[in-house]
């Protein structure tokens, strides 16, 4: 990995703590969150429409995508509506990549490494250790279930999207249509849930939510470009510096406590991780 490759994912990793910072940072988080799912949804239809369509094969993958991508990040919203920044992103970043190899094993998908076993064993430690820190230091308990279904969805998404974009052989395809269906499927949903006043976005709203959109689709440009330079097991490591750069933000942003307790379980999900994913 070239230095240029190196700070560039350091870039992205850090852009990605950067816009979930952002929602947590507007006064609706629902809301900053559908402002940025309408500007991506947007964007990739537009993308979309310039490549070839979709054979129908691959629409199942699709819809189930942008129903877990919908699902995703309205789990989160509600997380950041009830916990810390600092204590949210680790839970929801760290438990995805768990889910996915446990589900990669118990399917025959993937058979587990020494490494990725260790990894696991980690990881589990490293979560339950930061949702051990929710009840010792009174904060909302129910960030937890929120924080974990939107690891679930991540999860979930993620083994889709890999599998599906492989079918559909058009990865820049699947994910402008990707992005097009979360958009239809959050929409009504959170308006739904939150009533119409939640599509009464204020200029800041807009700000706020499209600030979250660049940041989301800059991360992801460079994390896919980076894999095009260097071994992609090297940079999905590196991506998960995105744990350590949400607490800093969180504690110097939000004036979010750092005791001991929240260090240790940040730096053993954040090792976790990366032996995951090595």
């Amino acid at each position: 990995m070239t230095p240029t490759v190196f700070f560039a994912v350091l870039a992205a990793a850090l852009l990605h703590a950067s816009w979930n910072a952002v929602i947590k940072f507007g006064a609706s988080k629902i809301s900053g969150v559908l402002v940025m799912t309408v500007i991506q949804g947007s964007a990739g239809l537009i993308i979309a429409l310039t490549r070839p369509f979709p054979g129908p094969e691959v629409w199942p993958w699709l819809l189930a995508s942008g129903v877990l991508h919908a699902a995703y990040k309205l789990f989160l919203g509600f997380a950041y509506e009830q916990g810390d920044l600092s204590r949210v992103y680790p839970i929801a970043r760290g438990a995805a990549p768990m889910m996915v190899l446990l589900v990669s094993a118990l399917w025959g998908i993937d058979a587990l490494t020494g490494a990725e076993l260790l990894g696991i064993l980690i990881l589990g430690g490293g979560i339950a250790l930061m949702a051990r820190g929710v009840f010792t230091s009174g904060e909302s308990r129910r960030l937890l279930p929120f924080a974990l279904a939107s690891a679930v969805a991540t999860a979930g998404y993620s083994l889709i999207d890999g599998v599906g974009a492989r079918i559909g052989g058009d990865p820049v395809a699947f994910v402008g249509w990707m992005f097009a269906l979360d958009m239809l499927f959050f929409t009504p949903i959170s308006i739904a849930l939150r009533g119409p006043g939640i599509a009464r976005v204020t200029a800041r709203g807009w700000m706020i939510g499209g600030v979250a959109a660049t940041g989301s689709y800059g991360a992801y440009a460079i994390a896919v470009w980076a894999m095009t330079q260097a071994p992609i097991a090297l940079v999905t490591a590196l991506r998960e510096t995105s744990i350590l750069f949400a607490m800093v933000i969180g504690v110097l942003l939000f004036r979010e406590r750092l005791n001991p307790g929240k260090i240790a379980a940040g730096a053993l999900i954040l090792i976790g991780v990366i032996l995951t994913r090595i």
